[in-house]
């Protein structure tokens, strides 16, 4: 009998809604498994045949500690996602790597400690003059936190939130608020071994004058979608993209619509995401089933 690790924090625990259906769902199918907290160090990890990433959503705030443990684990069992893709995902820079590899994201500018912040704003502005909104974000963030929409014209605002989180040696991104996702919302597709599972809505997560929640995550509005075709096919070039030599076992693929009204990619998620499965019968027992075989190969 296998035995599981899904990894989660205390803080995240009791609001992971996919712990307890993919928990069934793996006992389910002759698998024992344990809930796992990263922070406790009496865990032995090598008592484990495969650590599956779940709800480890405090690990911003402890990004190079959370680094350390999750290569360390990754000596010790097979951890889901691979060590190297999750060390590649959870800053997202990758998203540069992406566009450069043809990928279509949303606009985004990377600024780094040191840079000139008001050079930075105003060529961001020059280059969007029709956007009346621009979203400030750490590179390496999670749950909308410490990210915010700024109006156009509150440059002294989005320049002293830009400065805060640079005085923090966190590098930030600087977008475009593309405004159809107060509309349509996010649709996120996720995938199990590169092939499409399900699908759901989020609804607009920022709004505006609202400054970046203080808890773990942004509270979310979700709900089953059925992709659209243009919405599958970037999904599927996201992951030709990226550079890893297989799939990872699991990927959530965050688009939101551009002005055009074409697909984009705002986040691709192979850490720690949410994979709601309350929101599609039968996706906990396809997830299991991955994970399963992962401890086999």
């Amino acid at each position: 009998m296998p035995h599981i690790a899904l990894v989660s924090t205390a803080e995240a625990r009791a609001t992971d809604d996919d712990l307890s259906p993919l928990q069934a769902a793996l006992e389910k199918a002759g698998a024992s498994v344990t809930i796992a907290d990263w922070h406790d160090m009496r865990v032995k990890w090598s008592g484990f045949d495969l650590a599956v990433l779940r709800s480890c959503w405090d690990y911003t705030e402890h990004y190079v500690e959370f680094l350390i443990w999750a290569e360390r684990v990754s000596l010790q069992t097979r951890l889901l996602n691979p060590f190297e893709v999750v060390r590649w995902n959870t800053d997202k820079h990758y998203l540069a790597e992406l566009e450069k590899s043809g990928i279509a994201i949303v606009p985004s500018a990377f600024i780094e400690p040191h840079a000139d912040v008001g050079a930075r704003i105003g060529a961001m502005l020059d280059r969007h003059p029709g956007c009346a909104e621009f979203v400030v974000k750490p590179a390496i963030g999670a749950g909308s936190r410490d990210t915010q929409r700024h109006a156009r014209g509150h440059i002294n605002a989005m320049g002293a939130h830009i400065a805060r989180l640079l005085k923090a040696q966190r590098s930030v991104m600087l977008q475009p608020y593309l405004d159809r996702v107060d509309e349509v919302g996010e649709t996120a597709l996720i995938h199990f071994d590169g092939a499409y599972s399900h699908s759901i809505r989020k609804g607009a997560l920022l709004r505006a004058d609202e400054g970046p929640t203080d808890q773990l995550y942004a509270p979310e509005t979700i709900e089953a979608r059925e992709p659209s075709g243009d919405e599958r096919a970037l999904a599927l070039r996201v992951l030709a993209a990226l550079p890893f030599k297989s799939a990872p076992a699991y990927a959530r693929v965050d688009l939101i619509r551009a002005d055009d009204g074409s697909p984009v990619l705002l986040e691709l998620e192979l850490a720690e995401p949410s994979l709601f499965f309350n929101h599609c019968p039968g996706s906990a027992e396809r997830f299991a089933r991955t994970v399963l075989a992962h401890c086999m190969g």
